[in-house]
């Protein structure tokens, strides 16, 4: 009885951990080796943080009458309007690198070979890009939270209720970034293109698109107005570039992220190998 058990629960515990957990890890591995990426990504996020709030620190320690604190709400504003679009920079170059990474090194054939599932091939790369993207955002945004808190001196400091919905929104902005690039770059196996693609609508085409106000409510559609209907109202001064209510901010960003990885999936599936 002791033997049939044992041979029976065996199976079971491999499948249930078959796919899911070790794909998640090989993508993951797959980032974390491509030490360009890494550094890119730290360079974009990371690094410009440091420099800034040092750069700060010097000027009002050389002359506190004319450069105020490093710190502060009125810094933070400004530091998180940096650090929001380099994070979607830098959710590009992980998105493109995810979806056609395989096809340029010619992995993916030898993966579609060994019979495993191709939409869990796909499913997988999404934890992995968001797992090694946000942690690097987040340390980017620490180093923010931190300098505009304790540099803050005689201005007025950021709430720990703004500080934590500001790092909600970063991430949610940078996570958005790499979805949209994962799904363009599975269509066109292109890491390149969708670089230059994704880079050119996100930070030149739509917000130039966003400011035509003749295009009224086509406006909605656009990523960056759901975007910043749901940031902070004390980080950025004045009302939205787009009026819309919080349902259809949410409406607009679910498309955003169901459309790309849809695409993504189909096209990653019925990709020849």
């Amino acid at each position: 009885m002791s033997t049939t058990t044992v041979t029976a629960t065996v199976p079971r515990t491999r499948a249930q951990r078959s796919w899911r957990p070790r794909l998640v890890s090989a993508e993951f591995l797959k980032l974390r080796k491509r030490r360009g990426l890494l550094i890119s990504v730290f360079a974009l996020t990371v690094l410009p943080m440091i420099i800034g709030y040092t750069v700060l620190l010097t000027l009002h320690a050389a002359n506190p009458g004319k450069h105020g604190p490093a710190g502060g709400l009125k810094n933070l504003s400004g530091s998180m309007d940096m650090l929001s679009t380099l994070s979607i920079v830098a959710g590009i170059l992980v998105g493109a690198t995810l979806g056609a990474g395989d096809l340029g090194s010619g992995v993916f054939r030898e993966l579609v070979v060994t019979g495993r599932s191709r939409l869990a091939l796909f499913a997988a790369r999404v934890p992995a890009g968001l797992g090694f993207l946000l942690p690097i955002v987040g340390a980017g945004f620490a180093i923010t939270a931190t300098g505009s808190m304790v540099f803050a001196g005689s201005l007025e400091a950021p709430s720990a209720s703004l500080l934590v919905g500001s790092a909600a929104w970063l991430g949610l902005v940078a996570s958005l970034a790499l979805v949209l690039a994962l799904g363009v770059s599975s269509v066109l196996g292109s890491r390149g293109t969708t670089i230059g693609i994704v880079f050119g609508w996100q930070i030149v085409a739509a917000p130039v698109l966003l400011q035509i106000r003749a295009l009224g409510s086509l406006r909605d559609g656009l990523l960056g107005a759901a975007t910043d209907r749901l940031a902070p109202a004390a980080l950025f001064e004045g009302s939205p570039k787009v009026k819309m209510s919080l349902a259809a901010a949410v409406l607009v960003i679910a498309m955003w992220t169901i459309v790309p990885l849809a695409v993504g999936a189909w096209r990653t599936c019925t990709r020849d190998a």
